[in-house]
């Protein structure tokens, strides 16, 4: 157990924790690994992981958020996906119980080895036809959020939340990146995880080769643009990476390129306006480094 997973769990109230203990029976702490996120504690066991919610809005949320992985563990999308299997309240303790998908996520430094590289590639294209194929179902379609004005919503938050944190120098910054927003069509051709970084798709190794094993974490999921997922893939693995992923896939068209550049140079924001929304100062700052 980390010394964070030990310091998080003896956070938690001897109620949170005498949940647990319910739901991971036979766990010992020792076996557990806990994330804390912008709305969950989440606590990972050996084959499942208990969501806690962090606020009233957020436990207000979980039923609709355990509607949408079940419709995702119905698609045909080729890889695993957290199943709910339990959720419901103890003492005013509201709750989610998920399946623990296999695998780890992928570290940038084994893409130095071509033969990985393109496999994991190829894989990323098979992952992202998927989500457009699936994107096209009437079912999927109405369960789905496409918002229309997402971005225009963001620059308002963003000005308004952040940019009395911000140097004049990082509002001018800030005020470019929020402006190229607005060359952003609104699409809705793929269902769209909206936070595809590396720590969420997670692989195994067969014959020495990474094997996409599941993708997690699907709060942010919406029908939309492809461009956001391929900007969290560049975030993660760099340009040489994403331009090997978009050889391989005959989808993207030709404003791809441009489309996932100005998404991406947004996420130090998006991860600035998360952060000073959970009270997280150490994330706040750092996704305020540039801007200050």
């Amino acid at each position: 157990m980390t010394e964070r997973t030990a310091r998080v769990l003896m956070q938690l109230p001897p109620s949170h924790r005498a949940l647990l203990s319910r739901l991971l029976p036979g766990v010992t702490p020792e076996d557990l690994t806990v994330r804390q996120g912008q709305f969950h504690q989440v606590v990972i066991g050996a084959d499942r992981v208990v969501c806690l919610p962090r606020t009233d809005a957020a436990a207000t949320r979980l039923p609709h958020r355990a509607a949408i992985l079940r419709l995702l563990a119905a698609l045909d999308l080729g890889f695993a996906t957290p199943r709910p299997l339990e959720e419901g309240s103890a003492d005013g303790l509201p709750y989610l119980v998920l399946s623990r998908v296999p695998g780890a996520p992928l570290e940038a430094e084994a893409l130095e080895d071509p033969q990985v590289a393109e496999a994991v590639a190829t894989q990323y294209v098979t992952l992202l036809t998927a989500l457009a194929r699936n994107g096209a179902s009437d079912q999927v379609r109405a369960a789905l959020p496409a918002p229309r004005d997402r971005w225009r919503r963001f620059a308002a938050d963003v000005r308004a939340e952040l940019f009395g944190l911000m140097s004049d120098g990082g509002r001018q910054r800030a005020e470019r990146e929020l402006a190229a927003l607005d060359s952003l069509p609104h699409l809705t051709d793929a269902v769209v995880h909206g936070d595809l970084g590396a720590e969420n798709v997670l692989w195994e190794r067969k014959d020495g080769l990474p094997v996409l094993s599941g993708v997690i974490d699907w709060d942010e999921v919406a029908i939309g643009d492809p461009a956001e997922d391929l900007a969290a893939v560049a975030a993660s693995y760099g340009a040489s990476f994403l331009n090997r992923v978009l050889t391989l896939d005959a989808r993207p068209g030709s404003t791809m390129t441009a489309r996932i550049a100005v998404i991406r140079a947004t996420f130090a924001l998006q991860q600035a306006l998360s952060a000073h929304r959970d009270g997280d100062e150490e994330e706040l700052a750092d996704g305020l480094a540039a801007y200050r």
